[in-house]
């Protein structure tokens, strides 16, 4: 699932929900707006052996707290029984930019 399908969140399957709930429950700690929101999130794949894939990017390669995010995501499906492991990839290519920012997360960072 990539993040234009997270976003609009139309027919997804019953664990594609839960997938894009917990996602969206891991809060960036310096912006306080969810990862999704913010793109950051570009893809997230479950295996049919329970591995959740997901690719994701930080605001800059150099995040102080990308440690605390990736721990947060791993405990954001501690309770999904499908999720039998959660596999985090840093990548910055392409990288973070405003234009990733949701409506409401340009809105709530004073962007738009």
């Amino acid at each position: 699932m990539d993040l234009e399908t997270m976003r609009n969140a139309r027919d997804l399957t019953p664990i594609q929900e839960k997938i894009v709930d917990c996602i969206s429950s891991v809060i960036d700690p310096e912006l306080g707006i969810d990862i999704l929101n913010l793109g950051l999130v570009y893809r997230a794949d479950l295996n049919t052996d329970g591995a959740l894939a997901i690719l994701m990017t930080l605001t800059t390669p150099m995040c102080p707290l990308a440690d605390v995010i990736i721990d947060e995501l791993n405990l954001a499906f501690k309770d999904v029984s499908e999720v039998k492991d959660v596999e985090v990839t840093l990548t910055f290519d392409p990288p973070w930019s405003l234009e990733k920012l949701s409506r409401y997360a340009k809105i709530a960072l004073g962007v738009l």
